[in-house]
């Protein structure tokens, strides 16, 4: 489907995405969503509905295995991890007024966050590679089958999924197959039978599927499923097994949503830290 501008990039940032979900899910008992941004939250709001709209009408079953079919050849780009990074880096642009961090530094506050409260190296290496998924941009796919609140396709669509209004677009909604409680799945088969919609969450499990412990292929998969970590809203798709291993995803989320903090991480200093930790769980190059 040939996509307007507009569509492909409705969000000034992808980084919207995330103050939205900051929004919905403040910090207990620290600054408020004011001070992490300072545009005016109307404007804001429109394009992140508008974002929300785009995403909910096209994130259908068959979408996602078109984009499996499509990236999980792993064809698009040879490279290492920190290669990986500096490409990144061309997706920065001057409308996130929180921070003038690049990218390598953002991917290292989480890290450091994590690093800092003694949790295993592992653990430390899914926080600094957890939103390298979103090279997405970077091979041409537009911001909602990048970033946003993922979600089972190929079932009902949760009511606590946000602006979840907007599945009303989505032809899976009318679609018999697809649009009851269990849909395509069964009661309780567990989360490695069932479909997420496509983005860099995804996109990041499925490559690094082969090196790191399933605990952070967990916490790389679901760190934006909200609607379960959150709302629990699809307990009756998950087996005990997902259960057990979302603690682990609910560990991680307070670091992947309030580790961004204005003092930028030394890299010079932590870089050799870094790069003994990749080396140690990664080899030298990965296909994207």
């Amino acid at each position: 489907m040939n996509y307007t501008d507009k569509e492909i990039k409705p969000l000034d940032s992808i980084e919207d995405w995330e103050d939205e979900v900051l929004t919905r899910y403040p910090e207990p008992n620290t600054k408020a969503k004011e001070e992490y941004r300072n545009y005016v939250d109307s404007e804001r709001v429109d394009t992140v509905r508008e974002f929300y709209k785009l995403n909910h009408t096209y994130q259908t079953y068959d979408f996602v295995c078109e984009k499996e079919n499509e990236f999980l050849k792993f064809d698009k780009k040879e490279m290492s991890i920190w290669d990986a990074v500096d490409f990144l880096n061309t997706l920065i642009d001057d409308s996130d007024p929180d921070t003038s961090m690049d990218q390598l530094q953002h991917l290292m506050q989480t890290s450091e966050a994590i690093r800092a409260d003694g949790h295993p190296d592992w653990f430390v290496l899914t926080g600094f590679i957890h939103d390298l998924g979103k090279v997405l941009c970077l091979f041409g796919e537009p911001q909602w089958a990048v970033v946003g609140d993922t979600f089972p396709v190929g079932c009902k669509h949760a009511d606590s999924i946000v602006y979840s209004e907007y599945f009303a677009l989505n032809p899976d909604s009318k679609d018999p197959r697809y649009n009851t409680k269990y849909g395509v799945y069964e009661p309780n088969c567990g989360l490695d039978k069932v479909k997420m919609s496509w983005g860099h969450d995804e996109y990041i499990y499925q490559i690094m599927k082969n090196y790191i412990p399933e605990e952070g292929l967990y916490m790389l998969r679901y760190h934006s499923f909200y609607s379960q970590h959150r709302e629990k809203a699809y307990n009756h798709l998950m087996n005990e097994h997902d259960h057990e291993m979302f603690k682990w995803v609910d560990k991680f989320n307070p670091y992947d949503l309030y580790s961004k903090l204005p003092e930028p991480p030394n890299v010079k200093e932590l870089m050799p830290y870094y790069k003994e930790l990749v080396a140690k769980y990664l080899p030298e190059t990965l296909r994207f």
